[in-house]
């Protein structure tokens, strides 16, 4: 969407809504959108949101664009509509686009082996594992045996050799395991071997920059003003589903060095605050799980996916085909609960019961602590909701907003 129809948004009439509390929701909100509104004033009031943002595009076109609350609650900062937040593994959907865009341009095949475009990577019994199997969780690469540095991390090179030293845990036609931060280093070094330049690089160049989105991989010292500072999360639900899954994240090893990096960092909260608040840590890119974004920027890179925002949509017909087959679903390798997860390749489909989006043509991917950005071929829908008050297991607000959608648009 150009500047000037952006700048348009900002300068429509705007519902503005003060909570008993006196924070404030503004925003933008088209006819016969209201339920979407009501939704997100409803996770404030009944479901703990301090800060959020949420943005609806259809057919190219804003349909919501709100935000309110606090962006910081340290100093009292608020909410604007040029808030960013870290967005989690929703950076993972990101990295799936910049694939999808690599394999039209023919530089990327998803069913070669990775070692093609990086040799190193077929060491340890890897030369087989195709660059689709690492991007639907089927690589066996969800933890690394290396006790990595914060600052091994944080300089890429350290982590690439971990890899390539790695053997897998579990064959490719075992099933599939999460891959809560290696997923971002696998993808990422396939995009900087393909192309040259890092992830993060690659996506300013060829979706940041020509949609003029506010939204990274590498934070530039500029924004961090504009970012909000992320809250650890909420109690998870009382039920046997929720215990089950913190249970296994104290007990099962691989769970634990997979959020970790074995052991660089606490994730999500580490010393009682979260840990991709670092600047340091916002600054690398871990491609994964730090990408900073506002929702309006996400949910219109969503929508220039399936729309046509400039032109045609960033992608085509037979790449919409190919991510929207199933790859991976079920209960995983982890033992962790089947929550209705269900994987494409490189993007999280309609998962319901918590993650329904809008339907069968639905794509995007889930961060942690509730943030949530998808695209729906049948609506050409762009939609993102991201907050800084992290949530629990059993978190419902991301799930409430695409019901009031699904509800507005008829799905």
């Amino acid at each position: 969407m150009q500047s000037a129809a952006r700048n348009a948004i900002r300068g429509a009439a705007r519902d503005t809504i003060e909570l008993d509390d006196g924070r404030r929701i503004e925003g933008f909100v088209d006819a016969g959108f209201g339920a979407v509104m009501d939704a997100f004033v409803a996770n404030f009031v009944e479901r703990h949101d301090l800060g959020a943002g949420c943005a609806v595009y259809m057919d190219a076109l804003p349909v919501v664009d709100v935000w309110g609350g606090i962006a910081d609650r340290r100093t009292g900062r608020v909410w604007n509509h040029d808030t960013a937040a870290v967005i989690f593994s929703c950076s993972k959907g990101l990295l799936a686009i910049c694939a999808y865009l690599l394999v039209q341009g023919g530089r990327l095949d998803l069913d070669a082996p990775v070692a093609l475009y990086w040799p190193e990577f077929g060491a340890a019994g890897k030369a087989g594992l195709t660059v689709r199997q690492v991007m639907s969780h089927r690589a066996g690469l969800p933890a690394l045996d290396a006790d990595l540095e914060r600052g091994e991390v944080l300089a890429w090179a350290p982590v690439i050799r971990a890899i390539e030293a790695q053997r897998p845990l579990y064959a490719p036609e075992g099933g599939h395991f999460y891959h809560t931060l290696t997923y971002g280093w696998l993808v990422g070094e396939l995009i900087r071997r393909v192309t040259g330049r890092s992830p993060g690089r690659f996506l300013r160049e060829a979706i940041g920059d020509p949609l003029e989105l506010r939204t990274w991989i590498g934070l530039p010292d500029a924004v961090r003003p504009s970012v909000a500072w992320m809250e650890p999360p909420l109690p998870d639900e009382d039920s046997a589903a929720a215990r089950q899954a913190a249970r296994l994240g104290r007990e099962n090893a691989v769970i634990a060095r997979s959020a970790s990096m074995g052991g660089a960092f606490g994730f999500p909260v580490e010393n009682g605050i979260v840990s991709f608040n670092a600047p340091d840590i916002q600054a690398a890119e871990i491609p994964g799980a730090n990408g900073v974004s506002t929702a309006e920027s996400l949910a219109r890179a969503y929508a220039a996916c399936v729309a046509d925002s400039h032109g045609r949509p960033l992608l085509s017909a037979a790449s919409l085909g190919d991510l929207l087959r199933v790859q991976s679903a079920g209960r995983p390798l982890s033992g962790m609960p089947d929550d209705g997860a269900r994987w494409g390749t490189g993007f999280q489909l309609a998962s319901p019961p918590g993650q329904p989006m809008l339907g069968a043509t639905s794509f995007g991917h889930a961060g942690a602590g509730g943030q949530l950005g998808f695209a729906d071929v049948e609506h050409r829908v762009g939609f993102a909701y991201l907050g800084n008050q992290m949530g629990g297991y059993g978190d419902v607000r991301a799930r409430e907003l695409t019901m009031a959608l699904r509800a507005a648009i008829g799905a």
